[in-house]
């Protein structure tokens, strides 16, 4: 006789959720999953892939994955709206308190994430994101230039302290992130947006591979015109933020 719903063992949630948003990565994405799988072995913990709308098939050979590995979870949205948004999809989505981000495309390497997650969970609990720094860029020079440049006028203007906000490796407290006002291309400006709410980040070096599949769904001239948009508004976020340093109840 099956139970009943108010009978059924309670489901226990994962203490880390691995968010990774695809856009036509169907050569990218079943090794990507096999690579997580593998990284937070013998940890509490769930992957959720957010496919954006993919042309190919990503989403199938995703779904084909989750007999294989059960911790697998597919998220799909029904119109492509971008990685930040599928961030924020996966995010919502998540069951963990902890958030793991990394790219679709297979250069973020996981076994980078488990050390993120050690180091945000041995921090106070001010410390709200870890992000990763890539050492040994595996670009073209010129998206390293702009990178560098931009990653320069960045930190200087809203002192963030990140050298490298592009890089999709990060961990963060889920509770922290949806605090965050949302607008596209947010996941560039964690850092800011985290300190201007009043919490504490911190960076590791993490490794950078070369793309194997696929291509890049940027380019430096698409960057740069939504980057000087962004900044200016991430700054004006940053003059209009009046923070409390804390609440009490008394």
């Amino acid at each position: 006789m099956a139970r009943s719903a108010a009978n059924a063992a309670p489901q226990v949630s994962p203490q880390i959720s691995v968010v990774v948003p695809v856009f036509d990565e169907e050569g990218a994405a079943p090794a990507l999953a096999r690579e997580i799988a593998a990284a937070f072995a013998g940890r509490s913990y769930e992957m959720v892939f957010v496919d954006d709308a993919s042309r190919d098939g990503t989403r199938a050979a995703l779904k084909a994955l989750q007999g294989e590995i059960p911790q697998l979870r597919v998220l799909a949205h029904r119109k492509n709206a971008g990685q930040s948004r599928a961030i924020r999809t996966g995010v919502i989505g998540a069951r963990g308190e902890v958030v793991v981000t990394l790219d679709g495309d297979g250069q973020n390497d996981p076994a980078d994430g488990p050390k993120l997650v050690d180091a945000l969970l041995a921090g106070p609990p001010e410390l709200a994101l870890v992000g990763g720094e890539r050492v040994k860029r595996q670009d073209s020079q010129a998206k390293k230039i702009a990178s560098r440049v931009g990653n320069g006028v960045r930190k200087r203007l809203l002192k963030d302290t990140a050298n490298d906000t592009g890089c999709g490796l990060k961990a963060f407290r889920r509770e922290a992130f949806l605090r965050l006002p949302y607008f596209d291309h947010i996941h560039r400006y964690l850092p800011a947006l985290m300190l201007r709410e009043g919490y504490e980040t911190a960076f590791l070096p993490v490794h950078h591979r070369h793309r194997q599949t696929g291509v890049s769904k940027y380019t430096n001239l698409g960057r740069l015109w939504v980057s000087l948009s962004d900044l200016m508004g991430v700054m004006w976020l940053q003059s209009r933020a009046r923070n409390p340093v804390g609440v009490d109840e008394v």
